[in-house]
C-alpha cells in the first residue's frame, strides 16, 4: 500500500455563516494556501492562534472521477524546508491586467454534525464573506446517504469554481454571481 498518498471522498456545502454555537472568537485554525502556478502543488502554512505554533505541508491535490473524489499527497516540512519554499508564498500574478496573490487566506472552525465532523472555511481577503463546509466519507455508499446539513444553501461539490486553486483571483461578487448560476442549474435539475 502507497502511504505516500491518500484518496479523500467529500462533499462540499456553501453555507451562510457559522452555525451555532460557533462564532468567529471559536477555536479554529489559520490557514494560508500558496497555489504554485500551472502545477497541482501547493503550499499550506497552518498556524493554531493559542499556541501560534506553525505547521507546513507541500501537498499535491487533484481530482479523481469527479470533485467528491481527490487523490492528496503530502509532504509535512520543517521549518528550514518551508524556507526554501517561502517565495511561493504571497507571490503575486497577472490576471487580467490586474496583480493579484496566488494565495488563499482562511479561517477553519470544526463542528459535529450528527457523528460527522464537518471542517467549515470561513475565506478572509477579497473572498471576507464565503463560507464552505467540508465533510469527509470513509467510502461513497456513505458519501451518498449523507443528509444534506439545514444551514446548507447549496451543494457546491462538483462545481470547479469553488475548488481552491480556482478561487485565486476571485472576489466575494464573483462568488455570488456563481451561487445565482448554481442555484439556477439546481432548480433546473
Amino acid at each position: 500500500m502507497d502511504k505516500t498518498k491518500q484518496i479523500e471522498t467529500r462533499r462540499v456545502f456553501l453555507i451562510e455563516s457559522l452555525p451555532v454555537p460557533l462564532t468567529r472568537a471559536s477555536r479554529h485554525l489559520q490557514i494560508f494556501d500558496n497555489y504554485i502556478e500551472n502545477t497541482r502543488l501547493r503550499l499550506r502554512s497552518v498556524r493554531v492562534p493559542e499556541t501560534k505554533q506553525w505547521t507546513w505541508i507541500l501537498q499535491q491535490r487533484f481530482p479523481l472521477e469527479d470533485l467528491s473524489r481527490w487523490q492528496i499527497a503530502e509532504i509535512y516540512l520543517n521549518e528550514a524546508e518551508h524556507h526554501a519554499f517561502e517565495f511561493f508564498e504571497g507571490r503575486e500574478v497577472k490576471k487580467n491586467e490586474r496583480v493579484e496573490t496566488g494565495e488563499i487566506r482562511k479561517n477553519r472552525y470544526f463542528y459535529d454534525f450528527g457523528g460527522k465532523q464537518l471542517e467549515i472555511d470561513l475565506f478572509l481577503g477579497e473572498l471576507w464573506g464565503l463560507c464552505l463546509a467540508k465533510i469527509d466519507f470513509k467510502s461513497v455508499e456513505e458519501l451518498t446517504a449523507f443528509e444534506i446539513p439545514s444551514f446548507a444553501l447549496l451543494e457546491v461539490t462538483r462545481n470547479e469554481f469553488f475548488v481552491g486553486a480556482n478561487l485565486i483571483g476571485k472576489n466575494f461578487s464573483d462568488v455570488q454571481e456563481e451561487f445565482e448560476k448554481e442555484k439556477k442549474r439546481t432548480l433546473l435539475n
